[in-house]
């Protein structure tokens, strides 16, 4: 039974991402720590060609070693705050385990929706500053191209869920277009692109 490939924005993501990228890292350390070992056993000396090789394989170990590490400290969606969420999310583009970087602070974003030019996002750190998430992600949508995106974030999610309710009856009552589906697209392509 084959199973199925989570991708950037399922729920899942960065527990999924933890474990692959920690083992990739392993095995690209191995593998260098391997081609050493062949090149002294062979030559007899470490002053051999498979040293320099070795050596060019830990380029791409540590660049995989970044990316675990940054892995390691995100977090995803909790089940807790799924099952709550799900309720409110009927016909909404959503998308879970967004982890976003800046070069003052991380942002790790747990469910994000998407409605015409609005994106409504929780996060279980009580911590984040939300304001400035906002407004780092409004940032990096405006250079992407999408201008006028207003964004929200919240760390409550009682509140989340009463702008969830607001952004449904919005929907209810303002049919979507094509051109609000393909600016959608937009976003959400953009937000995935800046994303962990």
């Amino acid at each position: 039974m084959s199973k199925k490939k989570i991708t950037k924005g399922q729920y899942g993501y960065i527990k999924n991402q933890k474990v692959w990228v920690s083992a990739k890292t392993f095995l690209l350390y191995a593998m260098s720590l391997t081609i050493f070992g062949i090149g002294i056993k062979v030559m007899g000396t470490k002053e051999n060609l498979l040293t320099v090789i070795a050596i060019l394989g830990c380029l791409p170990a540590g660049r995989s070693t970044v990316n675990m590490i940054m892995f390691l400290k995100a977090s995803g969606c909790s089940m807790e705050a799924k099952d709550k969420i799900g309720g409110y999310t009927d016909g909404l583009t959503e998308i879970y385990d967004m982890f976003f970087t800046s070069y003052e602070r991380n942002y790790p974003v747990s469910h994000m929706v998407l409605q015409s030019n609005v994106v409504c996002g929780y996060s279980e750190s009580r911590k984040m500053d939300t304001g400035a998430c906002g407004k780092h992600l409004e940032a990096y949508l405006k250079q992407g191209g999408c201008s006028g995106v207003a964004v929200k974030i919240y760390n409550d999610i009682e509140k989340y869920c009463e702008g969830l309710k607001n952004l449904q009856k919005q929907k209810e009552s303002t049919p979507k277009t094509k051109e609000d589906g393909d600016r959608e697209e937009i976003i959400l392509e953009n937000l995935l692109s800046i994303s962990l």
